[in-house]
């Protein structure tokens, strides 16, 4: 079992006992509907619960962006209630407080897949009354928080998933799959120390579409009403040959997440990954003036996958405030103090999160870490995965799908084929 970094991402392997824990004791801390009938002033002394995920360096960042605003904002105390940082189980424990009534947490993270969903549900508020400037966020991104013409949810930092290639073995970025194929066969031939030539994400959880969408699926909502095209074809086939054909993907990969790619990754066993940009700052991390992970250390390069059309799958965090709150203001003071230019570069130096502000891309961010200006080609052709209420359901079912194609219970044309009926049931339900 490899040992993993000490920095782990939100989204990746986490015990499910603690989740579980924390899940089962949600319920108990609803409270009644009229809780949230009087709006506390954001002058007033108040505390507020932010409920978040993120661990090592993700949640020091958070717990000092929280100080600052404290300290700009001395009424205001902000108390963090930390979720788990797999993305399924946080989304289950935030259904739970929701769905017992519960006036908090007043603030919360969501994944860019949830708005809609929590929006439909009365869940979240409307954020439209506050006028928040949309045109400040990377449109893509943006639209995550929107449903029915309202704004439910403002992004907090974005995510895109684009493939890794340590420059000492590859000199040159391949523009095509044959061209990535070829390469990583070439490396792993004549370096021992490669274990592998591909990492992924391939076990049977939301990384899997992902990473079937950025090497080349089409899912966006007009795809929806027939997912079975010859380019979700050839990017699920593409999945199953690294595997099983070119025999540049380990078969472990099945049961792959993030953090798996992150460790293949930082201890060089790989000269390509699929992964998202947190990567890059670990890999150009430093303690005591020495690189921390020697393997890829200014070694570092990434890119859209090589797809026929490039495309990385939008990841990323918006925040959203309980429709229940009694602290709405407060709670919109803190978004508007987490999306500032000041706090999205302090947070992007120090925990490798993408600004999801256009402007916070600039010179002060590049003097301290200039790999944001390498990852512009993968912004510039980020996707989001469909903008739905149903999307849970749709991706539980693509899910099921990508797992029996790549474990080689049925073709990709196959499942693609029996699966496309589904979603396009699923999709006119939302």
């Amino acid at each position: 079992m490899p040992m993993w970094p000490t920095a782990v991402p939100r989204r990746s392997l986490a015990a499910l006992a603690a989740g579980g824990l924390l899940a089962a004791g949600l319920a108990a801390c609803g409270s009644s509907p009229s809780s949230s009938s009087s709006q506390v002033s954001a002058s007033a002394k108040q505390t507020i619960v932010f409920a978040t995920q993120g661990l090592g360096t993700e949640g020091t960042a958070t717990q000092a962006a929280v100080a600052a605003f404290e300290k700009l904002h001395p009424n205001i105390k902000v108390t963090i209630l930390s979720l788990s940082p797999t993305s399924d189980v946080a989304e289950q424990q935030l259904e739970h407080y929701f769905i017992a009534g519960s006036s908090t947490p007043d603030l919360v993270t969501t994944d860019v897949t949830w708005p809609s969903t929590f929006a439909r549900s009365g869940w979240i508020a409307n954020l439209s009354s506050y006028k928040p400037d949309t045109s400040s966020f990377f449109a893509g991104q943006m639209a995550t928080g929107s449903y029915n013409g309202g704004t439910y949810a403002m992004p907090w930092f974005i995510n895109a998933e684009g493939l890794y290639y340590n420059t000492s073995m590859i000199k040159t970025p391949p523009t095509s799959i044959s061209q990535l194929v070829s390469e990583a066969k070439s490396a792993v031939a004549t370096n021992k120390s490669l274990k592998e030539g591909l990492a992924f994400e391939g076990a049977q959880y939301e990384g899997s579409v992902t990473a079937w969408q950025s090497f080349g699926a089409q899912i966006g909502l007009k795809d929806l009403k027939n997912i079975d095209t010859p380019a979700n074809v050839a990017a699920l086939n593409f999945m199953y040959d690294a595997i099983h054909t070119y025999d540049i993907a380990p078969s472990a990969v099945t049961g792959w997440e993030e953090s798996n790619v992150q460790a293949a990754w930082l201890s060089g066993q790989t000269p390509f990954a699929l992964n998202w940009p947190y990567i890059f700052q670990l890999s150009e991390s430093t303690s005591g003036g020495k690189p921390v992970y020697p393997a890829v250390y200014n070694k570092t390069g990434w890119i859209p996958f090589p797809s026929a059309t490039p495309q990385s799958s939008l990841g990323g965090d918006d925040l959203a405030i309980n429709a229940r709150s009694s602290h709405k203001a407060a709670a919109w003071e803190l978004i508007q103090y987490l999306t500032s230019i000041g706090a999205q570069d302090t947070r992007a130096i120090n925990a490798g999160d993408p600004p999801s502000v256009t402007a916070a891309y600039n010179s002060t961010l590049y003097k301290a870490a200039p790999y944001y200006s390498d990852e512009k080609a993968v912004y510039a052709v980020v996707t989001p995965r469909p903008v739905t209420p149903v999307y849970p359901a749709i991706s539980s079912a693509l899910q099921t799908m990508i797992s029996a194609v790549l474990s080689g219970q049925g073709s990709a044309s196959s499942e693609l084929g029996s699966t496309a009926p589904t979603v396009q049931q699923l999709f006119s339900t939302g």
